[in-house]
């Protein structure tokens, strides 16, 4: 307990000034709260910038497009969101966790594969976010596996935007795989920006097929809304971690436990991560700025496996994590990339040791470490 009784304080001196101490302290007090009460109107404004607005997800259980969820039904936003089986509860109960969720989120089922499938949940939305697309680095049938759900998936959610006259925006998630695989090889030395595209002949002789997916559904993305005259804008986020709102492992995250078991999948001595959380605001920033356009690249700074284990090794000083193997058959040193584009959108980027904390809490809390 702190003293009973103040202390009295001598202001004669400033008084000499001619201050007068006139104001009665409630009507001091009252100003504050009206004041508080002023500002906190105009915040909230600005955070319910989806008030009253309809927007659809697709692939809404995935990792990065539940947390556009989240992130939309925070801001006041109603959601028609799209999963493959709606009686699997993996897939739909983080969702209909959310707050928000029970007034403004309606589920719907819809399959990449069938046309016609997603025009239930895009009738009367504003805005589509097209994030559905498999992500398999390891493939027995690509065509089958990656490529046609990524390229007719893409298509048929964009010819149903093309039937739907309230659909104002569509913004389609792709990836960073559509930039990098290029000829010639990026170097080094390179600094990747936003007019960088993969090139779909060296992804075929190399047998990239996840890259390969999302180059050719971009691609037909951009020639469809050029020719129909949708006004569509793209992400290109790299890999990505953070907490996960889905209770399974996704692709990305799961190269993060692979670096606690002494794992390195990709050979590779350098990566580049990006939050999941700063990727899914990027989205919803894509559709709230009326002056965004075309594609923005979301990636974060270099980190070299050393220094991943060296940040895991801190977060976690009760597990014995082994070191990777240092034999790097990939990129000595990754290329640099642009990210000012996104920045401009008011995107601020999460430090990674920051997103690798959270990303350890979340896969305990989910008994997935």
């Amino acid at each position: 307990m702190m003293h009973e009784m103040a202390y009295k304080v001598c202001v004669e001196k400033v008084k000499s000034l001619g201050i007068e101490f006139t104001t009665p302290i409630e009507e001091t007090l009252r100003d504050t709260i009206v004041s508080l009460m002023e500002d906190y109107k105009e915040r909230s404004k600005e955070i319910m910038n989806g008030g009253g607005k309809l927007v659809c997800v697709t692939g809404a259980s995935g990792y990065i497009a539940s947390w556009i969820v989240k992130l939309l039904l925070l801001r006041g936003y109603t959601v028609k969101a799209t999963v493959r089986d709606l009686t699997d509860r993996k897939k739909t109960e983080h969702l209909l966790a959310l707050d928000g969720a029970k007034e403004r989120l309606k589920l719907f089922k819809a399959d990449l594969l069938e046309e016609s499938s997603f025009e239930q949940a895009i009738e009367g939305c504003d805005a589509v976010f097209h994030t559905a697309s498999p992500v398999f680095f390891t493939v027995k049938d690509p065509q089958t596996e990656l490529i046609d759900p990524a390229l007719k998936g893409t298509m048929n959610v964009l010819n149903t935007c093309k039937e739907t006259p309230s659909v104002r925006r569509v913004i389609l998630t792709s990836s960073t795989a559509a930039v990098l695989f290029r000829q010639p090889p990026v170097e080094a030395s390179d600094v990747v920006d936003e007019t960088f595209f993969s090139d779909p002949s060296l992804c075929r002789e190399t047998k990239n097929w996840y890259p390969l997916s999302k180059i050719l559904a971009e691609n037909a993305a951009w020639e469809f809304a050029k020719d129909n005259g949708i006004d569509m804008v793209v992400l290109n986020p790299g890999f990505i971690f953070g907490p996960l709102l889905q209770p399974t492992l996704n692709f990305s995250v799961e190269l993060i436990v692979d670096f606690i078991n002494g794992k390195n999948p990709f050979n590779s001595r350098f990566y580049r991560f990006v939050d999941v959380r700063d990727v899914a605001l990027a989205h919803i920033k894509a559709l709230e700025t009326p002056s965004a356009n075309g594609r923005y690249i979301i990636d974060g700074p270099i980190m070299s496996v050393s220094d991943i284990i060296d940040i895991l090794r801190e977060l976690l000083p009760d597990l014995c994590i082994a070191d990777t193997n240092e034999e790097s058959v990939m990129n000595e040193m990754l290329c640099k990339v642009c990210v000012e584009k996104v920045k401009n959108l008011g995107v601020e980027f999460t430090p990674m040791k920051s997103s690798l904390r959270d990303t350890i809490v979340s896969l305990k809390e989910k008994c997935l470490l």
